[in-house]
């Protein structure tokens, strides 16, 4: 599916980050013309300094750049409070660095001879990857907006909740009487809006406040 197909209000932008001039035009032309929304930079700094805040889409990136290259670039982006997607596109590709590339998370890495259709579909799927992991950070500001509601003793029961701990044992460790233990479990679930323990361990995962293998690791 092309960018023609879309129905989101914002499309998505291709960033197309290159010191090649020449190519950078035949490009964003190949890419219009194929329904994307483009804007091009001749260098990664450049890149980091302009792009708009909150912008969505992909980054389509040289590998071999004056300054900073296309792996530092892939760097700065992944350390971002609002990273994307990069898709490498170089005439110096090797496999020890397509390799290390795809280890950092590039979606592909592809030569600049590489055949239109698959660097469209290394575009589609960077900006599927981008609106997916976008809904993912999204859902934990929220649940984590959630858990920043409670007040400390419904966090400290909701640690002890997380690793299994009956309501009377809840009131030992923490020395108070076991219906202020019910009554903060109660707060505390109807502030996270979940109904069941298993429910709240699974928030807890998704918010990053615990992890599947030990929830007893509570932030």
């Amino acid at each position: 599916m092309n960018q023609l197909n879309r129905t989101d209000d914002v499309p998505p932008t291709v960033f197309v980050v290159d010191d090649d001039a020449s190519f950078i035009r035949s490009l964003v032309r190949m890419l219009r013309a194929s329904g994307y929304q483009v804007s091009s930079f001749t260098s990664a700094a450049d890149f980091l300094e302009r792009r708009p805040a909150g912008t969505t889409g992909c980054v389509v990136a040289d590998l071999k750049m004056p300054g900073m290259d296309g792996m530092s670039l892939q760097q700065a982006l992944a350390q971002s409070d609002d990273p994307l997607p990069v898709v490498f596109l170089t005439g110096h590709g090797d496999i020890p660095t397509s390799v290390t590339a795809m280890r950092r998370g590039a979606e592909d890495f592809l030569t600049k001879t590489a055949p239109r259709d698959q660097l469209l579909g290394a575009i589609e799927r960077a900006l599927a990857r981008d609106a997916h992991e976008r809904h993912m950070r999204a859902q934990q500001r929220e649940l984590r907006a959630r858990i920043d509601a409670l007040t400390p003793r419904e966090r400290e029961v909701l640690g002890h909740v997380l690793r299994g701990e009956r309501n009377k044992q809840i009131a030992a460790d923490l020395g108070i009487d076991e219906r202020s233990v019910k009554r903060h479990r109660t707060r505390l679930m109807a502030k996270l809006r979940v109904t069941s323990v298993t429910t709240l361990t699974r928030l807890a995962v998704e918010a990053g406040i615990a992890s599947d293998g030990d929830p007893a690791k509570t932030a």
